[in-house]
């Protein structure tokens, strides 16, 4: 399985011609540079950006060093695995963080009932002092969890929400279910719930007094002023990864809420803390536990390597004791093969299905020359990453038609076993060219723009039953709903980050499904979803090296 580093050069074992002796041959700028200053013995090989290494113990010794921040494409892949056997003696591993966590009682304000892994998921929080990081997998709970913390803890109010714009009306519903009111005099008020405001617009305004303020990310930094003024006593920023890159609005008017002097308590919720690569956790970390891995430079000088795109990946012998940093310290992570045990299995197929190749390459040769007039025009650099993004936008849309034919076959022939489908797509296009070629369904839909009821309703209908099919946006459709009426899930379309199919997936698998949740990703062959398929493998690799001891994938059914 390829990894997610980029190469940067190739590392071959051979026979040198002149001293007649086996050698290692690397080729590459910054590698051969690098072995030139670390081995002495090294010389030039025959072409440019290419060294000889003598091969010894202390010679591969140094080549395993620099391979681990500059990754290089081993070509003689048997002969170094038998020379790392020989240099190297295995380290154990690390053994996964034992909890010591009871099924810890909620407090009277709490009129919901836990189940016995919640009750721990509360005992880490209270563990925890309210600063953490609850990381359980989609559909196990996160919001329960985090309300019966608030519910027993002291002085947790008044509360600050911060979620995805779709999910506002969630929570405002699931703190009237799962809260009792609290009276001034401190009487438990059974009939009623605590107060919540819900703010949906950016002009600054003084705020009512309430128990839960419930606010969506891109209005954060509008109303940092209003919120201030709150006295604010608990956070709790649920989907945090969006607060993965530090140089957002969002994430700044974040980190000043949670260093305010009247805040106790900071909790991040998400099954999927890191989107694309393993050093997104640490502006994450560094709002729930200021300086628990350093400073960002700190960070990526022990964990990390840099690529050639300037992304900061961590490395693979890393992983392992980042995993266990954060487990030791602020993180609470369960999958729910671990405390769901009647809950069936998660399936996924990955299925390589026809394309129109003419109409995809005569569109992309369209792209590509409107590609090459915007950069010979473009003035500025942004000028030129905007083109090049709208061209790699264009051709993710192109794959989605060029096999928009065989997807469909592909649904109908689900649809035709009566069974509830659902499935995910990116762009309006496809999702408007699903909508009308599977009409015959009556399919419900959700996607970008629409009003909070109407989207409910399309949910409500699909578990219902009065839809068998939903079509879904991915990035509309993949948080705070339940979908588990369906036990089919297809991706039409993919998207760059593993992240968001997970969150997808977990839609229709989590506590409720009676059934195995079957995942199918339809590929174009021959398009840009080859590419893409690839990328999702090597980034899942990396992020599951580092939130599970086990690496999950988009290939275990053929």
């Amino acid at each position: 399985m390829a990894t997610s580093m980029e190469n940067f050069g190739t590392l071959e074992y051979v026979l040198d011609k002149y001293s007649k002796i086996w050698s290692w041959k690397i080729t590459g700028q910054r590698a051969v540079s690098m072995i030139s200053r670390l081995v002495p013995e090294a010389w030039y090989g025959e072409n440019i950006n290419e060294v000889i290494i003598p091969d010894s113990i202390e010679s591969v010794k140094q080549i395993k060093l620099i391979m681990d921040r500059y990754p290089l494409e081993i070509l003689s892949k048997s002969a170094w695995q038998r020379k790392i056997v020989k240099t190297y003696t295995p380290k154990p591993a690390l053994p996964p963080i034992k909890y010591h966590l009871r099924r810890a009682k909620a407090g009277e304000q709490f009129r919901g009932k836990l189940l016995n892994f919640q009750k721990e998921g509360l005992d880490f929080l209270l563990k925890s002092s309210g600063n953490a990081l609850l990381a359980d997998e989609m559909g196990l709970g996160k919001t329960v969890q985090t309300l019966s913390y608030v519910a027993t803890e002291k002085q947790t109010f008044p509360v600050l929400v911060v979620a995805p714009l779709v999910t506002l009306n969630n929570w405002e519903r699931e703190i009237s279910k799962f809260m009792k009111k609290k009276s001034r005099n401190g009487r438990i008020i059974e009939s009623e719930s605590p107060t919540s405001t819900i703010i949906r617009t950016g002009k600054s305004k003084e705020l009512p007094v309430t128990d839960f303020y419930i606010i969506n990310y891109e209005l954060l930094y509008k109303r940092l002023s209003d919120l201030s003024k709150l006295n604010l006593r608990t956070i709790v920023c649920d989907e945090v990864h969006n607060l993965r890159s530090k140089t957002t609005q969002k994430y700044k008017a974040v980190k000043k809420l949670a260093a305010l002097p009247s805040l106790l308590y900071r909790i991040g919720l998400s099954g999927t803390p890191i989107f694309n690569r393993g050093s997104e956790i640490w502006p994450i970390v560094d709002i729930l536990r200021p300086g628990l891995l350093g400073s960002f430079k700190e960070f990526c000088e022990y964990f990390c390597y840099v690529n050639d795109k300037g992304k900061a990946i961590v490395l693979e012998n890393k992983r392992a004791s980042l995993r266990n940093e954060l487990q030791k310290h602020v993180m609470l992570r369960r999958k729910k093969s671990d405390v769901l045990k009647e809950l069936k299995d998660k399936v996924r197929y990955k299925e390589v299905i026809d394309a129109d190749t003419d109409y995809y390459f005569d569109e992309l040769g369209k792209i590509w020359t409107k590609l090459e007039e915007e950069q010979k025009n473009a003035e500025t650099a942004f000028d030129k990453s905007a083109s090049y993004h709208r061209a790699i936008q264009s051709e993710r849309q192109i794959a989605g038609v060029a096999k928009l034919p065989h997807v469909i076959n592909f649904v109908k022939n689900i649809m035709e076993i009566e069974e509830s489908v659902v499935v995910f797509c990116h762009h309006k296009v496809i999702h408007k060219l699903l909508h009308d070629r599977l009409g015959e369904f009556s399919p419900v839909s959700i996607i970008g723009g629409q009003s909070d009821k109407l989207r409910q309703d399309q949910i409500d209908k699909f578990q219902r039953g009065e839809s068998k099919l939903m079509i879904a946006g991915l990035r509309a459709g993949n948080v705070g709903i339940n979908l588990t009426r369906a036990k089919y899930v297809i991706f039409a379309e993919l998207d760059w980050s593993p992240a968001i199919h997970r969150q997808a997936e977990d839609r229709l698998h989590r506590i409720g499904q009676k059934n195995t949740v079957f995942a199918y990703y339809l590929i174009g062959n021959g398009t840009l979803d080859d590419h893409v398929a690839n990328i999702l493998v090597d980034k899942s690799y990396e992020i599951d090296s580092i939130m599970d001891e086990t690496a999950d994938t988009y290939e275990n059914k053929d």
